[in-house]
Formats: C-alpha cells, sequence, structure tokens
C-alpha cells in the first residue's frame, strides 16, 4: 500500500471516531500526520484514542453543525499548531421516507450537519490556509448528491450542497497552494448503512455495476493522495468513488 509523506502536517477529520473518518486517521499517523479527530459521541472517541494509542492522535468532541464550537477548537489548534488538512467527513443519513412525509425537524437537522458542518469548518480553518498559503480539504459528499436517492431527500440535498461549496471554494482559493475537492462514494460498508432500512440498501447495491459496496481502504487511498502534496493540480473537482454507479 503506497505511504503518504505528511511528516510534520496537522489534520482535521470530522466524524474522525469510526468509519471512513477513523481509516483516513489511521492512514494518516502511519505516514507521519498530527491528527486531531472531531466527533459527537465522546465515549466513542476515548474508545478510539484508547485502542490506537499514538501521541500524535488527539480528540475533541464537536457538534460540526455549530459554529461556535467549531470555531473555539479551530481557534485552539491554531494557537500551536498551523492547519494543512480538514477532511469533511461528519455526516448522517437520517430515515428513508418520502419528501412529503419526511419529519421537517429531522430535515432540517440532516442538511445542518451535511452541509452547513462543511461550510462551518471551511469557514473556521480556510483563513489559517490562506495564511501559510497551503491547504488540502476533502469534502465527502455521496452519489447521492450527484443522482438524488429517492427518499432520501434531505440527505441528496445536504451532499449536492456540498459538492456545490466545493467548486465554489474550490474556485475562490485557485490562486492559492490550497486545493479543494470533493468525494462522492456510492454505498460503503460502515455504520451508516444501520441508519437504512434492508429495502433501501439493496436498491443502492443494485445500481452498482462493480456488485458489491466500496471497501474502505479504497475510499481511503483516494482521499490521502487528495490531501497530500502530491496533488498539485487538481481543486474545485468531484472525485467518483462508485464502482461505475456514476460516470460523470
Amino acid at each position: 500500500m503506497h505511504k503518504f509523506d505528511f511528516e510534520n502536517q496537522t489534520a482535521i477529520i470530522t466524524g474522525g471516531a469510526q468509519g471512513f473518518g477513523l481509516d483516513i486517521a489511521k492512514r494518516f499517523l502511519e505516514s507521519g500526520c498530527n491528527v486531531f479527530i472531531w466527533d459527537i459521541d465522546e465515549n466513542l472517541l476515548k474508545k478510539t484514542i484508547d485502542e490506537i494509542n499514538n501521541p500524535n492522535l488527539n480528540y475533541h468532541v464537536v457538534d460540526v453543525s455549530k459554529y461556535a464550537e467549531v470555531e473555539k477548537f479551530v481557534s485552539e489548534i491554531t494557537s500551536k499548531n498551523k492547519i494543512d488538512i480538514l477532511i469533511n467527513n461528519a455526516g448522517i443519513t437520517g430515515p428513508t421516507d418520502p419528501l412529503w412525509k419526511y419529519d421537517v425537524e429531522m430535515w432540517n437537522k440532516i442538511v445542518q450537519i451535511n452541509l452547513m458542518g462543511t461550510f462551518n469548518c471551511c469557514r473556521a480553518i480556510v483563513p489559517n490556509m490562506i495564511k501559510n498559503n497551503y491547504g488540502r480539504i476533502v469534502n465527502v459528499a455521496s452519489v447521492a448528491g450527484k443522482d438524488g436517492n429517492a427518499n432520501a431527500s434531505a440527505y441528496s440535498s445536504g451532499k449536492a450542497g456540498a459538492i456545490g461549496l466545493t467548486k465554489a471554494l474550490g474556485k475562490e482559493l485557485a490562486d492559492k497552494d490550497i486545493a479543494v475537492n470533493a468525494v462522492t462514494p456510492a454505498g460503503a460498508k460502515t455504520r451508516i448503512l444501520d441508519q437504512m432500512s434492508k429495502e433501501h440498501v439493496q436498491r443502492m447495491l443494485s445500481k452498482v455495476p462493480r456488485g458489491r459496496f466500496l471497501e474502505i481502504h479504497e475510499f481511503t487511498s483516494l482521499v490521502c493522495w487528495l490531501s497530500s502534496r502530491e496533488n498539485t493540480f487538481s481543486t474545485a473537482a468531484v472525485f467518483d468513488i462508485s464502482g461505475g454507479r456514476s460516470t460523470y
């Protein structure tokens, strides 16, 4: 497996206590990175820290949908470190219901986390990257944000918004050594599938020409390259990793 050079760099990974975020954190640590994982589940964060037992791994309990919390911890980190990498991975799928039956509060919560959480982290962290004229931002969107998933209007809308944010911010920062990209996975073998009905999961799988779900390590490899100094030209782009489901 290719090893990237993240020596003397600092990364923030939201939703970092499990799934995609945790696997990315492990690869970053193996490559010499100083990593902060953010999550709302303090018990899971502490368990992760204990299991990995790496002095370069730190955590904060953060609700990314609340800008004040994000800003507070960014200020704490930047008082001692520059921030080189931001992985906006935190997200929830929510229930699977038709739009006209969707719970309004839940719809708003999903969009707040998936879209506003991405905005909040970028809003707070980008000034530090501009100051240092370096940064790599990867926003974890979804193929649902490109295609739209029936009975998942909130999730699809939030992820579509994150794609639009990526394209706009990437262009705003294109004259600096700051890359902003999105990745759009299809279904993957993570705990997020547990939030969905079996019927919805089967519909997702039936759309993938590869005939299987994405493996976490496959996703991590793409994110690592986008986060590295090796990515010198790609920005404001959307990288598909859907097993052939989306080809644009």
